[in-house]
């Protein structure tokens, strides 16, 4: 059986490392991933007068700037990192700070309504492209006020915006609405010492806090094991662990999906932390359609071109609605994935909202447009490498973005 272990979670660091940059003292962060989205994060950090460095044993030593940012020299470049740009909008939104945020022509294109507005509760001045897209700019109100806050978006990005203003403002600031979505920004102001409050279905915290730095140690990116799970899983015969792996329960969803599939899937527990963690072993095996309802979306949203994949090994018919959040990723990842599941021999149907799969394909060789979409690029290869025919990608780097050796680590599965 062949264990592996993935690049450390890319949203636990990015987090990891603005909290990090906020707090008094130094921090240490072990395990965070070279990726250029988690680059994009300290590149920004850095902007903003916190000092990194490399130690010895790989691990990152942040000093933070004690919640002071300095101006940056000039606009801050998010790459094509949406996470950054959108978390950083709500860390300086109650900051005296005026500052650009800019990032590559996919970044440009997506949307930052969702951000911006929410963040107006704290009086902050942000002002978007006439398409409501980067370049931003986010002129800081350091006097703002704790605020009542509906979140209407089910975004993890949205939420922690908003919490990480929260840190800035002057009394109790509340948010309610859609707040089933990852929780490690919840987890990682614990970390750092900042009391949530998660009682009656809203989240509080209490401003201006103060953090206290830490020592983070940030677990396996499941998200990236994902793609080597669903390879082995196509495969029936084939089998690959990963070990160190981020268990956060509002994570693990695709491995209860893969069980619906037919995979089999065992979960070994580790030592818990601010994230637990442990080791995944998933068994390949003959798959069936499912379908993937509303409800399951935000708990799979970076997943959802997996599960078209391995719609093509299952028999039937699998099916992804409620899923429109998917059009306004790196790429429109339904028109993308619908097209390169076609390129490979996949019978695919569309929908704003999805998509449907009907298995099992009549693969054959193809060429895939990536549209510079990370997801994209190593679903396909998964779906190439499973299904023994021949990819060509346009951009078999843009991987690099959360997994730079994926293509190594896939190998070794199969």
């Amino acid at each position: 059986m062949t264990a592996l272990r993935v690049p450390g979670d890319k949203s636990i660091a990015h987090r990891g490392l603005m909290l990090a940059a906020l707090a008094a003292g130094t921090s240490r962060l072990g395990n965070v991933p070279d990726g250029l989205d988690v680059q994009s994060t300290q590149r920004a950090m850095r902007a903003l007068g916190a000092t990194l460095h490399v130690a010895g044993d790989g691990a990152l030593i942040v000093a933070g700037c004690g919640g002071a940012f300095t101006a940056p020299a000039g606009p801050i470049d998010c790459g094509n990192s949406g996470t950054t740009m959108r978390l950083l909008t709500g860390l300086l939104a109650t900051r005296a700070i005026d500052v650009t945020l800019t990032g590559d022509a996919s970044l440009q294109s997506r949307p930052m309504r969702r951000v911006a507005g929410p963040l107006a509760a704290f009086g902050a001045r942000i002002d978007l492209s006439g398409g409501g897209t980067a370049p931003m700019r986010v002129r800081g109100n350091p006097d703002a006020r704790g605020a009542e806050v509906a979140v209407t978006v089910a975004s993890a990005q949205v939420k922690s915006a908003l919490l990480l203003a929260a840190l800035g403002a002057h009394g109790r600031t509340r948010l309610s609405g859609e707040l089933a979505t990852r929780d490690h920004t919840e987890r990682l102001l614990r970390a750092f010492g900042v009391p949530v409050d998660s009682a009656g279905g809203m989240l509080a915290i209490e401003g201006p806090a103060v953090l206290r730095a830490t020592d983070l140690d940030v677990p396996g990116d499941i998200s990236s094991a994902a793609f080597l799970f669903a390879a082995a899983a196509a495969v029936p015969g084939a089998s690959v662990t990963v070990d160190d792996l981020g268990l956060n329960p509002t994570r693990t969803a695709f491995l209860d999906v893969l069980r619906r599939f037919g995979a089999s899937v065992d979960v070994v527990p580790h030592a818990d932390g601010a994230e637990p963690r442990g080791s995944v072993t998933v068994y390949g095996a003959p798959l069936k359609g499912i379908a993937i309802e509303p409800v399951e979306v935000p708990g799979l949203i970076d997943e959802l071109p997996l599960v078209g994949v391995l719609g093509g090994f299952a028999l039937g018919t699998t099916t992804v609605r409620g899923a429109a959040e998917l059009r306004v990723k790196e790429s429109d990842r339904i028109d993308a994935f619908a097209a390169a599941a076609r390129a490979l021999g996949i019978a695919v149907d569309t929908a704003p909202d999805g998509f449907a799969v009907h298995g099992p394909a009549q693969w054959h060789d193809g060429d895939v447009v990536t549209h510079h979409d990370h997801r994209i690029a190593m679903a396909f290869s998964v779906a190439a490498r499973a299904a023994g025919v021949r990819l060509q990608l346009d951009d078999p780097d843009c991987a690099a973005v959360s997994f730079p050796n994926f293509a190594a680590a896939l190998d070794a599965v199969l």
